[in-house]
């Protein structure tokens, strides 16, 4: 069926919702914005599916939240003699009706459906599929993408984002499912009364922030610390659980952010809603101007990522997704080695995209170094294979450079609810001491040399962005330089192929394989560019080493020039 001919069949529709037909109506003739609607299907893959949110297949409206979740309760049926799952929300626009149609779909496929009565974090998600042993999980989110994205996260029984295979044979369903006549839809009132629907009660919230709470490395130590923190939820799912956590550990003096503390999907302070990015924190930074506090803590919207800034030099300094990592990692091994609970042979996970500084902590505290692909589901399969092996203990730590943390194993995604436990912890102790994070940053900088870690986005939108990302990473993969901004290409990894290329010769990967190209410069300096797994675009991952910042500056300033170019932008 040609795009003008599925337009045409979503405008003949008796459409449910008035938006819809009003936005059809609005692009009657347009055949650009028509072909941009329905050229392809939103892509069904391990992190669900990831939209604009408006009206046809490649959108996030009801009728494609329905189709994929019709897709995702045949694979459970076909799996599972009985099953049922778990289903959360953010603020973002359409998320709890998006969430509800899940439930409506699934209860009437045979299906429970314990949903959240409230907008929960996604780690909250993850946590309720394995406290109520369900067999798939779905959140309703679109983590830090603007407003006028919305996304549907899908969760294995081990709360783990879907692994390939499942979300493969889901997306085999998908595609024999009619988008208006092939889906099964449940009264939402009439599931209630049956119990086919159920809220997810207290009790569960209660054992997941127990959960958290059973992560602090220094019980106690915030309590008489006089801790003042700052905290924006960036109109996101945040605020309940965090302050909730913050209160048990004794931090008391928490201000909010108030143009940022109520859940609103417009989040009309900061279009990009993402910690990373300064533009999102500037209403926290300039109270903490006025507030002068120990902290400014800054989650997104579905609450699995944390920013901070720190006191330093008589303002506020933003820290990296790395450099918190960094600072996470010395501080929960520094203290757990002194107070006696550091496992036997423990061990840290991170991305490939993730500061190799901790390789050089790892030299001093003893713990071995997992690397794994970009996507926290590869931390949580490590974090399985562990338990399988009955080594639950010896992982005492995972990140992403993407500002994403977890210090347990009580849930199998990223959790700035832990996060910002750790983080408030971990500054009380240095305050007691005198310093600030910042001071202890530079310090470390100062033991192990300085580590420079950047990233730059290149947009690429559209049928023809696709095409585009496809040629740039081929031709990466193709015609490898000889050398980048006067360093030597000393080797070249493909994950696609699985191969790492040097003069020495080839060697094998043991990762999965992904489309992801690395280069390793003179003075281990690292260049990786893969696309996004949720955004049209390219990003580049820079990891510069230097014998201070100004010299890893000089150079990554160099070698950002030369990759646009390399990759024509």
């Amino acid at each position: 069926m040609t795009e003008k001919m599925q337009y045409q069949r979503w405008l003949d529709a008796p459409l449910e919702d008035p938006a819809l037909r009003e936005e059809l109506l609005s692009i009657k003739g347009q055949e650009e914005e028509i072909f941009d609607r329905f050229y392809q299907e939103l892509a069904f893959g391990t992190a669900g599916l990831r939209g604009v949110l408006g009206a046809g297949t490649n959108r996030m409206n009801i009728y494609t939240v329905r189709k994929a979740t019709q897709g995702m309760a045949d694979y459970l049926n076909e799996k599972y003699p009985q099953s049922s799952i778990a289903i959360s929300y953010d603020s973002r626009i359409n998320s709890r009706l998006f969430a509800e149609e899940t439930a409506r779909v699934m209860a009437a496929n045979g299906i429970t459906a314990y949903l959240y009565g409230q907008l929960m974090p996604t780690p909250a998600l993850s946590f309720a599929v394995r406290d109520l042993g369900c067999q798939a999980g779905v959140m309703i989110t679109a983590s830090h993408n603007p407003a006028k994205y919305n996304g549907y996260k899908a969760y294995g029984p081990d709360g783990c984002q879907m692994t390939d295979e499942a979300a493969n044979a889901v997306l085999e369903k998908i595609g024999h499912i009619d988008i208006f006549d092939g889906v099964k839809v449940a009264d939402f009132a009439q599931a209630l009364a049956a119990g086919t629907i159920q809220y997810i009660k207290q009790e569960v919230i209660d054992r997941y922030l127990d959960a958290v709470y059973a992560q602090s490395i220094r019980k106690g130590i915030c309590a008489d610390s006089g801790m003042k923190v700052v905290y924006t939820p960036l109109n996101g799912a945040g605020n309940m659980c965090v302050r909730a956590i913050l209160d048990r550990i004794g931090v008391k003096d928490v201000i909010p952010v108030k143009e940022q503390e109520q859940p609103d999907g417009n989040f009309p302070t900061c279009p990009y809603p993402n910690p990373e990015i300064r533009e999102a924190l500037q209403k926290g930074l300039d109270l903490c101007e006025q507030e002068k506090p120990d902290l400014l803590l800054a989650t997104d919207p579905d609450c699995d990522r944390v920013g901070i800034a720190v006191p330093h030099e008589g303002s506020y300094l933003l820290l990296t997704g790395n450099e918190v990592g960094v600072l996470l990692t010395d501080y929960i091994a520094k203290s757990r080695m002194e107070l006696g609970t550091m496992p036997k042979d423990p061990i840290v996970v991170k991305t490939i995209v993730t500061t190799s500084m901790i390789d050089r902590l790892a030299e001093t505290y003893g713990f071995q170094v997992v690397n794994i692909l970009t996507g926290f589901k590869y931390i949580g399969e490590q974090i399985l294979r562990l338990e399988q092996k009955g080594q639950a203990d010896r992982y005492i730590f995972g990140f992403e450079e993407s500002y994403g943390y977890l210090s347990g194993g009580y849930v199998r995604d990223k959790d700035a609810v832990d996060g910002s436990m750790l983080i408030c912890e971990m500054a009380a102790y240095y305050k007691k001491q005198g310093k600030t994070l910042a001071d202890v940053l530079f310090s470390l900088y100062e033991k192990y040399g300085m580590h420079l870690n950047t990233q730059a986005s290149f947009t690429c939108e559209g049928a023809s962005g696709m095409e585009r990302m496809r040629e740039i990473m081929e031709q990466l993969r193709q015609d490898v330089p000889e050398q980048l901004c006067g360093k030597k290409v000393l080797w070249v990894s493909d994950y696609q192929t699985s191969v790492k290329r040097s003069a020495q010769g080839e060697e094998p990967i043991h990762l999965p394989r992904s489309n992801v190209v690395e280069y390793g410069l003179e003075g281990n300096n690292v260049i990786v560019v893969r696309p996004s797994g949720t955004e049209p675009k390219i990003k580049v991952y820079f990891m510069i080493q230097g014998r201070d910042r100004q010299q890893a500056q000089q150079l990554e300033e160099q070698l950002k020039a030369k990759m646009t170019q390399l990759m024509g932008f």
